[in-house]
């Protein structure tokens, strides 16, 4: 099952007694502050869970699967994840 960001705030809501719209608008806050920095290619770290890191990806050789073309791909930037020593261990047992 996935969670979702109904969950999220629904689970805000049950625990912190808030309102469904005051949890809503707290997790649209925090997600609004990490889309920000991202953006501007700062890494956003959360102590015992873990990092988000911009990378940059160089154009490079690429292929069509419907087709089979060759084709170069743009230069882009992606968005990882690196979980902390902590959340490893907890997802590991």
């Amino acid at each position: 099952m996935t969670l979702t960001k109904a969950d999220i705030v629904e689970s805000i809501q049950n625990h912190l007694g808030f309102t469904k719209i005051k949890s809503a608008e707290t997790v649209e806050t925090l997600l609004e502050i990490v889309k920000k920095s991202l953006e501007q290619g700062e890494d956003v770290l959360i102590s015992g869970f873990g990092k988000f890191c911009v990378r940059k990806k160089r154009a490079r050789k690429g292929r069509n699967p419907a087709t089979g073309d060759d084709m170069m791909l743009v230069p882009r930037k992606v968005v990882t994840f690196k979980c902390s020593g902590r959340l490893r261990q907890k997802i590991n047992g």
